[in-house]
This record gives C-alpha cells, sequence and structure tokens, in this order.
C-alpha cells in the first residue's frame, strides 16, 4: 500500500469495539474497529476479522458474535483484550452468556447479539454479516472511537 494511502486512511475514524464469540467452551475477545450496520430490515451488522485472529475460528464454528460498544472513558478497558491469552482477556472482567453463547460485557454502553447470516471474503479480511437476535443500551455516555485511540487499525499485523 502506498505510504499516502496509508496517511489518508488514518485520517478516517471508526468505532472501537469489544467484539467477542465462542465455540463450545473457548471464548475470546477482542478489539474490532471495522464493523458497521448494513440494513435496517433485518437488522445486519457487519465486521471484519483477519483470517490469523483466535476470533475467526471461534465465529466460523458457533455462527455468532456480540459487539459491545465502550465508553470514551474507557481505554484502559481494552487492555484485558490485547494479549495471546484467551481465557486472561474475559477472566478480569464482568461477563455472562447471551442467547447465543457469546460473551456479553456487563461494562459497557451497549452490546448487539448476532448470528451469522453470510459470509464473505473480498479481500485479505472476512466479513461477517450478522442477523441482530439480542442488543441493550446499558449504560449511558460516548462511544469509543478511533479519535479517542492511540492507533489506526490498517488491517496489519
Amino acid at each position: 500500500m502506498q505510504e499516502g494511502w496509508k496517511k489518508t486512511l488514518g485520517q478516517m475514524t471508526y468505532g472501537i469495539y469489544v467484539l467477542t464469540s465462542h465455540y463450545e467452551d473457548e471464548i475470546n475477545g477482542m478489539i474490532a474497529s471495522w464493523v458497521s450496520q448494513i440494513s435496517y430490515e433485518p437488522l445486519l451488522i457487519m465486521a471484519a476479522v483477519h483470517p490469523n485472529r483466535y476470533s475467526h475460528r471461534l465465529i466460523e464454528k458457533s455462527g455468532s458474535f456480540a459487539l459491545h460498544v465502550i465508553d470514551s472513558r474507557q481505554k484502559d478497558f481494552l487492555t484485558h483484550f490485547k494479549g495471546p491469552d484467551p481465557k486472561a482477556k474475559l477472566a478480569s472482567v464482568r461477563w455472562k452468556r447471551g442467547h447465543t453463547g457469546c460473551p456479553i460485557l456487563h461494562d459497557c454502553l451497549a452490546y448487539l447479539e448476532c448470528r451469522v447470516k453470510t459470509v464473505h471474503t473480498p479481500g485479505n479480511h472476512t466479513l461477517f454479516i450478522g442477523e441482530v437476535v439480542a442488543a441493550e443500551s446499558l449504560n449511558e455516555g460516548r462511544p469509543f472511537s478511533s479519535v479517542d485511540y492511540d492507533g489506526i487499525y490498517l488491517g496489519q499485523k
């Protein structure tokens, strides 16, 4: 990718979310920013996940994921979802199982729990398009975005 393009892409803003997934007893949480609502009827949400991410395999196998909107003041909260040990990521946060079995975080502004409806791989990330099966607004606040974050994810690991 051309260097000027990277700088331009760095000017785009995105929401920063925590995506949770599961398969049987395996669970994971990861930071996700390539996320969008793509339909109102039915309510569809798209999340782009690189195939080398642990969550990718869990979403493929379970057919579900959950997205959590976090507060702009929760930057430190994101540190729970970095690192190689999936069990450690969720060990120190409060959560419960959702309708699909995905972990649903307590400490967030809102969540959307989705069943995968279609999957597309137009480039190096997989687009999981999920139909919302449960959603709840839990707290008031300003959603966390790439403006609040120290870096922009450009698709490189």
